[in-house]
């Protein structure tokens, strides 16, 4: 039997349309995860992280127009399973918000997990206080010991969706705002 596929068919068109930026974006991450860790506390894990993050031109352009920009840490333990996904044992989030004020010059970082705010003068400075996580606490009061087989995975996610309403369609079709990095895991030490 013999499949022909026509390029006249405008559903074939459809279809490639809809799939040529989820497709573009696959290659382009603008946040990478340089080095992670997970520490086993009394009452918790402690997380330090280094993360490079890269922004684009739109994403600069926006924040200095004062659109804000929100990154989620996505942190989880995982028991990976033989025919299904794998088991999520805890989860955490560690939100970031990067703001520029116009008025006073000023970068504002803010840590929406413990409310901790920072002014700094330049756009590295601001980057660098997201970029650096030091024995951040995480799991408090984590009842379940680490089995046999357990991994953490690490994400940083860009929340297009945080945006605002005239950019997010832009957001979506655009590799300028895919300002997130891929999953990066490792196995979880006792």
């Amino acid at each position: 039997m013999r499949v022909c596929v026509s390029f006249k068919s405008p559903l074939l068109w459809f279809w490639l349309f809809c799939l040529l930026p989820p497709m573009a974006q696959a290659g382009c991450c603008n946040a990478y995860i340089k080095q992670a860790g997970l520490a086993r506390e009394s009452n918790g894990y402690l997380l330090s992280a280094e993360i490079d993050y890269q922004l684009s031109e739109k994403a600069m352009e926006a924040l200095q127009n004062g659109v804000p920009l929100f990154w989620n840490i996505q942190v989880k333990i995982q028991r990976p399973r033989e025919f299904f996904w794998p088991e999520t044992l805890a989860e955490a989030t560690i939100r970031y918000r990067l703001q520029y004020h116009a008025l006073l010059k000023m970068y504002r970082v803010k840590n929406e997990r413990n409310g901790v705010v920072h002014n700094v003068s330049t756009l590295s400075g601001a980057i660098g206080l997201m970029s650096v996580l030091r024995n951040v606490r995480l799991f408090d009061g984590a009842e379940f010991l680490p089995e046999p087989g357990a991994v953490v995975a690490l994400k940083v996610d860009f929340d297009r969706d945080a945006l605002p309403l005239p950019l997010r369609p832009l957001a979506y079709l655009s590799r300028q705002w895919y300002l997130s990095s891929d999953w990066s895991s490792w196995p979880l030490k006792n």
